[in-house]
């Protein structure tokens, strides 16, 4: 991941409300978000008036295609219309020295996970708008929860021109091409043996049962793989994205090196803690007469707020302390996408084994059911099988280079799934950096031609020889994508097309062969 100071003009993040500040005097209204937050206003507006200048004249040509980017000579401008009208643009400064190569679909992703998260814990930003049209409600949810996102991809750089081990700033590690071979946006599965599968099957029966005839829903992870859920597909995908940053044993282990590529910062409470001024500068002083009271701010994503209960059962301050009122105000809450219920969210752990258990918080307000209650039919019910099943899969664990297959570098994505599954990370860094540039460059021509066919499924098949003699081949078919780049200097087209049919009858069922 290339390194970002926010102390120039290496990047620049913003979200606006085209429906608002149209008239003159009061641009300032439609800032809902802007990183720096340090900035001054004029250069904000100014980055803002520049995007909402390129949508307005790209949609002339194609107003039925929401603009996605716009290449300039210095810098990359990556759009994002999070909902209609709401707009997110992510501003990169092209550095090829700094390893600064970007793949502008995974800068969308980044944009599109943030957003999907912020919905999950707050509702849609129109919703919220609408409740409290100020805008100030929004801002004040908007800055520490974008904030808290981004110290994920902060982290402490060595200075280079030193030999003391000093550290010398805070930069963001946005992903880059040494990242092709992941996909932000998607779960990764533990495969299961059989009998397993059985055992796991039964437990989220009971899991469903602890809170009686009421529909609850269940996620089970174990390390930062999942095992199983009764969401839907992008429910699942927000839902595992938190627990992988936040909730997992891995997340809760200080000194855990997660197998995903969201890095953690160690400087990451500093940054939000300070961050988190924003939204109480010069953009929402211009709404105190409007008379919003100060509130507790939920920042659902801040790190280290998440600890392991005597009972097993995880628990935070986040949602606010049981200080009065009905204990269940504390516990923490999400939103699902695709019923728009509201769910009171319990996470349980044992060892590697993480289980989330949603349910319905009208089901608590109404009296039917007790929070109290279902976690101790949880432990009464369930812990004896979660004990046997983490112990189980713990045995037959082969570590990180579990998925790694000898010989192949590899990204497989199941878009209708939304499921992933890649060659380790560990083993990715062994590519040389040519490779990893090619891969890169195809994955953007893919990207190109997927974008040009979004009403219709096409598929492709590329396999290029970049000049250090590297395979790299792409094949895409039926909502399903295959990205591999193959070493072996000595290989022969033929030899290539073969080996990428054998990971495909072996590996994926035969889904990537082609006619």
């Amino acid at each position: 991941m290339a390194s970002m100071s926010s102390g120039d003009e290496s990047l620049r993040l913003c979200a606006f409300d085209l429906r608002r500040g149209q008239t003159e005097g009061q641009e300032l209204d439609k800032i809902l978000f802007f990183y720096p937050a340090e900035l001054d206003l004029s250069t904000q507006l100014s980055v803002i008036g520049l995007s909402e200048g390129l949508i307005t004249f790209t949609r002339l040509f194609s107003p039925e295609a929401a603009c996605e980017v716009i290449e300039a000579e210095r810098h990359s401008h990556v759009f994002y219309e999070a909902e209609p009208d709401i707009w997110m643009v992510m501003v990169v400064e092209k550095n090829k020295e700094t390893g600064a190569i970007w793949r502008i679909d995974a800068l969308r992703r980044v944009l599109k996970e943030v957003h999907s998260l912020f919905v999950m814990f707050h509702g849609s930003i129109r919703a919220l708008i609408e409740k409290e049209p100020t805008g100030g409600l929004t801002r004040s949810l908007l800055y520490p929860f974008i904030t808290d996102y981004l110290s994920t991809f902060q982290k402490w750089s060595l200075s280079e021109d030193c030999c003391c081990d000093f550290f010398v700033g805070k930069k963001l590690q946005l992903p880059t091409f040494r990242e092709t071979l992941r996909e932000r946006g998607t779960v990764q599965m533990l495969t299961l043996a059989r009998d397993i599968a059985v055992e796991v099957q039964s437990l989220v029966q009971v899991l469903d049962s602890c809170a009686g005839s009421l529909r609850c829903h269940s996620m089970i992870l174990f390390q930062d793989l999942l095992v199983s859920t009764t969401l839907s597909a992008d429910d699942t995908v927000d839902l595992f994205t938190f627990a992988v940053m936040r909730l997992t044993s891995k997340a809760l282990s200080s000194d855990a090196s997660s197998w995903s590529y969201l890095l953690k910062g160690s400087g990451s409470s500093e940054i939000s803690s300070r961050s988190t001024l924003a939204p109480i500068g010069p953009i929402d002083s211009l709404h105190s007469r409007n008379g919003n009271d100060m509130h507790h701010v939920i920042r659902p994503l801040q790190n280290e707020k998440w600890t392991k209960g005597k009972d097993g059962f995880l628990i935070t301050d986040i949602w606010g302390l049981e200080t009065g009122g009905s204990p269940d105000s504390a516990i923490p809450t999400i939103w699902l996408q695709q019923t728009q219920e509201r769910m009171y969210l319990l996470a349980y752990q044992h060892k590697s084994l993480t289980l989330l258990l949603l349910m319905p918080t009208n089901a608590i307000v109404n009296g039917d059911l007790s929070v109290s209650a279902v976690k101790q039919q949880v432990i009464e019910d369930a812990s004896l099988r979660i004990l046997k099943i983490e112990e189980k899969i713990s045995r037959g664990w082969g570590g990180e280079n579990t998925y790694h297959i000898k010989g192949y570098r590899y990204l497989v994505v199941d878009s209708d799934m939304e499921v992933s599954r890649a060659s380790p990370s560990g083993k990715v860094t062994t590519l040389a950096k040519e490779s990893l540039l090619a891969l890169n460059k195809l994955r953007e021509e893919v990207d190109l031609e997927k974008s040009r066919a979004k009403r219709q499924e096409k598929d492709m098949e590329i396999c290029i020889r970049a000049k250090n003699n590297v395979w790299v081949i792409a094949r895409v078919t039926r909502g399903k994508e295959l990205y591999m780049a193959l070493e072996k200097g000595s290989d022969t087209l033929l030899d290539t097309t073969d080996a990428v049919g054998r990971f495909s009858n072996r590996y994926c069922s035969g889904a990537f062969l082609m006619d």
